[in-house]
């Protein structure tokens, strides 16, 4: 309200456009004179060929790779390694505790979630290495894009240039297995990497390359990652302070719990009987949006309620606005 719906500022020394409100969404999703372009830290960490930086034919290519991974019946998999997960962290890390600290736990479960879900990667050193690495991408990665041996940007440009050495060797052993399948049969594509190396086209030609298939790696790692751990953090929360709220969700796991055997895992359908927990979380994105804005980059000078914006300037409509 202070700057009204449109303001400029430099934003990661960038020259940027913030715009706010329903208007402003509906410009920065629909405008063909805006492209999809995150700030230049982002695109260093991340990779030049991630599906946030792509637009046209290639955006489309890669956006539908990832798609096939994110199927219903591919989801459906995954619901008994979660629930292993989930139990495995909350044995070691919450069991007979009397406090916890809800946030830092809630980004390793989801972290530890999305490495087997990503790249098949199980509990051991490498996991544990390239959590530490994840850590420092993420403190840099929002910083003012200046690499000098003392900024937060540097260590997290260093973070990520071993996190993608670990996950191009991951690519390279699965790779290397679709070549050796066992009794004549190509593995199961059960994690992202896998399923990506087995995307080919019309032509019988891979979809991905390794490179374009590292970067997407580490953008589903992010976009994965702070988004789950703030809304279960913010969960606990409110959950918290609500009494009823929380009364009932347990009522509503319980009655789940009652028809499963002692230790058996959840399944999908026992996911979609969690509806109330569902419109929690739902009402708890809508209070708290865990992403900061959206970002395109103008194509071509392009007007917006009066206001002309320059070619090649960042535009940023921001979430919580």
């Amino acid at each position: 309200d202070r700057y009204g719906p449109v303001s400029k500022l430099s934003l990661f020394g960038t020259p940027t456009v913030l715009l706010a409100g329903p208007a402003a969404n509906k410009f920065l999703f629909f405008s063909s004179a805006l492209s999809t372009r995150q700030p230049r830290s982002v695109q260093r960490i991340l990779g030049e060929n991630s599906i946030l930086d792509l637009h046209g034919a290639d955006h489309r290519r890669v956006r539908g790779a990832l798609l096939e991974f994110l199927r219903p019946d591919m989801l459906k998999m995954y619901v008994g390694r979660i629930d292993a997960e989930v139990r495995r962290h909350v044995e070691e890390n919450w069991a007979g505790r009397g406090t916890v600290t809800v946030l830092p736990l809630m980004k390793r479960l989801t972290f530890d979630i999305i490495s087997a879900l990503l790249f098949g990667l199980q509990r051991g050193a490498v996991r544990d290495a390239l959590a530490g690495d994840f850590a420092h991408m993420m403190k840099g990665m929002w910083a003012i894009p200046a690499n000098l041996p003392f900024t937060a940007f540097s260590r997290s440009l260093k973070a990520s240039g071993r996190a993608r050495r670990v996950l191009a060797g991951i690519t390279r052993e699965k790779k290397a297995g679709r070549r050796q399948p066992e009794h004549g049969k190509a593995p199961r594509s059960n994690d992202l990497i896998t399923c990506l190396l087995g995307l080919t086209d019309s032509h019988g030609e891979r979809l991905l390359s390794d490179e374009e298939i590292v970067d997407n790696a580490m953008v589903a790692l992010i976009a994965g990652h702070d988004t789950s751990s703030i809304l279960m953090t913010f969960m606990v929360r409110h959950l918290a302070n609500d009494d009823a709220t929380l009364a009932a969700m347990v009522q509503e796991h319980e009655e789940i719990a009652m028809n499963k055997a002692e230790g058996e895992a959840l399944t999908w359908e026992d996911l979609t009987k969690m509806k109330f927990t569902w419109r929690v979380a739902q009402e708890i994105l809508r209070i708290v949006p865990p992403i900061f804005g959206n970002f395109r980059r103008a194509l071509e000078d392009v007007e917006f309620d009066g206001y002309l914006i320059p070619k090649g300037w960042q535009v940023c409509s921001g979430r919580r606005t």
